[in-house]
């Protein structure tokens, strides 16, 4: 263990004081308590993955959780079974059909997201509701699949103590711009690039 002088841990007391004294003081001007809209975009990995570990943060704090999946489909992922044992208070929608470029039918994806939008208004209707994570929504606002707008003006019009995740690359900045806290994932390396396939209980 290394050896730490009393000169040296009196330095160390007095400015960890001070650091808690401007820290407390910061803590103690923030009153306002309100539903966020979150942004987790990026190019880098770990967007959905964060909005799960606040969906599991929300149900900790005994609130009901609400799940759109936009786009993803093809694949079933380590997350819903792992949150279905949480019952009914966790509602999953799978509604996307597969990536764009699996799919190839502009208006199945447009009809698919559509429909999934109509999923994310009935869950954010929903008192009991908490938090709505709108998983890979970006994405179909970054193909024009659905009116940014109409998204938006949605988003300012829910109730004031739901909170909303929206997740995906691209995010479009009408939406940025209308979020309370955004996110941007950076890519510093992946190793994709180096030949390592998607694996089970990393990407999905």
């Amino acid at each position: 263990m290394k050896t730490v002088d009393e000169t040296t841990e009196e330095r160390h007391r007095a400015k960890m004081a001070n650091r808690k004294a401007v820290q407390d003081a910061e803590v103690a001007e923030k009153t306002l308590e309100k539903g966020l809209l979150i942004v987790h975009t990026g190019p880098g990995k770990g967007k959905s993955t964060a909005a799960f570990g606040l969906a599991l943060r929300m149900l900790g704090n005994n609130r009901r959780v609400g799940i759109v999946q936009f786009i993803k489909g093809a694949w079933s992922t380590g997350e819903q079974p792992a949150l279905a044992v949480f019952g009914d208070r966790v509602v999953w929608h799978t509604m996307g059909e597969g990536f764009t470029w699996e799919t190839q039918d502009l208006k199945r994806d447009i009809a698919a997201a559509e429909k999934a939008w109509e999923k994310a208004l009935e869950l954010m209707a929903d008192e009991t509701i908490g938090l709505v994570i709108l998983d890979e929504l970006n994405i179909a606002l970054r193909y024009d699949y659905l009116d940014l707008a109409k998204v938006v003006a949605a988003f300012q019009a829910r109730r004031p103590d739901l909170h909303v995740v929206v997740t995906g690359r691209n995010a479009k900045p009408a939406l940025i711009e209308a979020a309370d806290l955004v996110t941007e994932m950076s890519l510093v390396k992946h190793h994709f690039k180096a030949g390592v396939k998607a694996q089970a209980g990393i990407e999905f």
